[in-house]
């Protein structure tokens, strides 16, 4: 390569447009989408790519991929996968803080592989807070592993993050312009990464292990939301208990009798659901009648509903095999709801209003001024400032609160959930992944099968998955793929690596310039975005690679990789999703995340000594 190469006015343009989006960036004084927007434009209007290619990055692999794997996450909790997770990790983790610390971020790690950081950050996070809340560990010392895992589990796959999906697509790109006799850059596979995507779990879990427990405040999480599970209501209402089903012989005083009438008997538990024939139905109305073969979907202390049990000769069964599905977290569960002055309900009973058969839900229990009522609630009058405690399906809890007789305060799931068609689900991803390992069909079409395959079995619908889409991520990369490619076709990155080179010191280890560059990569993310990183930072580390020897793929993935490696600025989307929930301070990010980020680019570097 010739470092004496002549500055040219391509040149100062792009080096221009790069220090542009690096200001603007950092100061975030415009949408780091409307600043992607003005380069996009800026880079047609000079001419410095062509008006044919300018909007190319839309329909670029990368974006491709990006819009593929955050509705094939969608679509997967829709059918409720990660809450049965989360009840996997809790059986599994037997309430020790440790084993929940490495089970969770292995999870959440592994799940980061085939689905964007963001996205899985924003499905764990109430997973989190539901164990938290039933274990008594604080957030924040769950939050930052969890965290951590799901940024370094992006490496496990070449869709993980945004800078290993934008990468194949620089790498391809490059090749325009790579001098003669250079080979052809190839891009790399699914699971190029997946070694160096290991070591970094493994050594992310091995830290937090080992270290977790003195860098992790242990103080308590104040100012945090309660969440809304079984311990919460058990402390704050006196409900507590599992969900057993009962079903009714023929010898039982039972049969024939009215549902309310059953609830009134001595030692009767919550009544939530029942199944009569071939009907099932949550919330059921006090006037149905139970008859012989009827199940009874009770919550209650497991003793109290065992005597129940016994003294009305009813089958008890601690499995659910008639109300899984409608017990299932993803589609029904408790919430909270505020009684407005505007009411129509004040001065009205539940059994008056009939919420279970009007609306399908069962009202447990009342707080007013402080007191907790959870007996013959169904009778009381209601007045303005009661918070009720509800049973239901979400999708009748999200349709009765349109009436406006009652807000909601529990966040729950507002879109209709499909826990029945979880197998589907899971069988449509994995025919996804095998033929994303197939080395005769691309990434991208591998996923859209995915998407394509979820959108027919009706685990997602169409304005669903738009809606899944984060549209701001897709524009941001879009707009600014361009920009990577001015870099290396205007000479600019040609430009930098020479002039870099000269002043390195003679006989310098590639292994020293490939530690220099990952740790450049990780200080400019830090101050404009792992994308916006990815993109500047790609072409001058091929045309780097090429002028001191070294293998310019190694030196991209390098980058890539070094992109995310920021585990303490707000820069990284899933750092700054989990810092307010947590209450982490900038020092405390400092602290834990600064040896993580050394430790994280030296895995990197030998690893991919050690590969290429």
């Amino acid at each position: 390569m010739d470092t004496a190469l002549t500055l040219t006015t391509d040149m100062k343009l792009v080096l221009g447009l790069v220090g542009f989006t690096m200001v603007m960036f950092m100061f975030e004084r415009i949408r780091a989408d409307v600043v992607a927007l003005v380069v996009l434009v800026l880079l047609g209007l000079t001419g410095l790519v062509a008006a044919e290619d300018i909007f190319s990055g839309f329909s670029s692999d990368a974006v491709i991929n990006v819009m593929a794997t955050m509705i094939l996450g969608a679509g997967l909790d829709r059918t409720g996968a990660l809450n049965r997770l989360a009840g996997w990790l809790l059986r599994r983790a037997h309430g020790v803080e440790k084993r929940l610390l490495v089970l969770t971020s292995a999870v959440a790690g592994m799940n980061s592989a085939i689905m964007q950081n963001t996205s899985v950050t924003a499905l764990y996070l109430p997973i989190a807070s539901r164990l938290t809340a039933r274990t008594g560990l604080s957030l924040s010392r769950l939050l930052m592993p969890m965290s951590a895992a799901i940024i370094m589990g992006g490496g496990l796959t070449m869709v993980g993050n945004s800078p290993l999906i934008l990468l194949n697509d620089l790498l391809v790109s490059a090749n325009a312009n790579l001098p003669s006799g250079v080979a052809t850059l190839e891009p790399l596979k699914m699971f190029a990464p997946l070694p160096i995507g290991l070591a970094l779990l493994a050594a992310c879990l091995l830290y937090f292990h080992f270290f977790g427990g003195k860098l992790l405040r242990g103080d308590s999480d104040k100012g945090v939301t309660p969440a809304r599970t079984q311990s919460y209501f058990a402390n704050t209402y006196g409900i507590e208990g599992e969900v057993f089903e009962l079903t009714v012989g023929a010898d039982s005083p039972l049969v024939g009798m009215a549902l309310g009438e059953a609830e009134r008997l001595h030692g009767a538990p919550l009544v939530l659901a029942l199944k009569t024939g071939n009907e099932s139905r949550l919330a059921p109305p006090g006037d149905t009648r139970i008859w012989v073969g009827s199940v009874l979907g009770v919550m209650g202390v497991r003793q109290q509903v065992a005597d129940f049990a016994q003294n009305h000769f009813l089958r008890l069964s601690t499995r659910l095999r008639e109300f899984g599905d409608l017990f299932n977290p993803s589609r029904a569960g408790i919430s909270e709801a505020v009684v407005p002055p505007t009411s129509k309900f004040i001065g009205k009973s539940a059994a008056d209003l009939r919420l279970r058969k009007q609306q399908g839900i069962s009202l447990l229990a009342i707080n007013r001024d402080k007191e907790v009522h959870n007996e013959d609630v169904r009778s009381m009058k209601l007045r303005a400032g009661d918070m009720l405690v509800l049973h239901s399906i979400w999708t009748d809890l999200a349709e009765a609160a349109k009436g406006r007789d009652f807000v909601v305060v529990t966040d729950y799931p507002k879109g209709e959930q499909r826990p029945h068609k979880f197998k589907i689900a899971m069988g449509i991803f994995a025919v996804c992944m095998l033929l994303a390992l197939s080395s005769r069909i691309p990434t991208t079409i591998a996923l859209m099968t995915g998407v394509a395959g979820m959108l027919v079995a009706g685990v997602l619908k169409m304005d669903e998955a738009y809606s899944a889409i984060s549209w701001k991520t897709v524009f941001l990369m879009a707009c600014l793929i361009p920009l990577g490619w001015a870099m290396d076709s205007s000479g600019a990155a040609a430009w930098i690596a020479g002039h870099s080179i000269e002043r390195l010191p003679e006989g310098l280890p590639i292994w020293v310039i490939e530690l220099v560059l990952a740790l450049l990569t990780t200080a400019f993310s830090m101050v404009i975005s792992h994308v916006g990183a990815t993109i500047v930072m790609v072409p001058l580390a091929i045309n780097l690679a090429l002028a001191v020897g070294g293998d310019p793929t190694g030196f991209a993935l390098i980058v890539a990789l070094s992109a995310s490696n920021n585990f303490i600025t707000a820069s990284n989307p899933s750092i700054s999703m989990i810092t307010g929930p947590a209450g982490y301070t900038p020092r405390d990010m400092w602290r834990v995340g600064g040896p993580l980020t050394l430790v994280y680019t030296a895995i990197v570097v030998v690893a991919v000594n050690l590969m290429f």
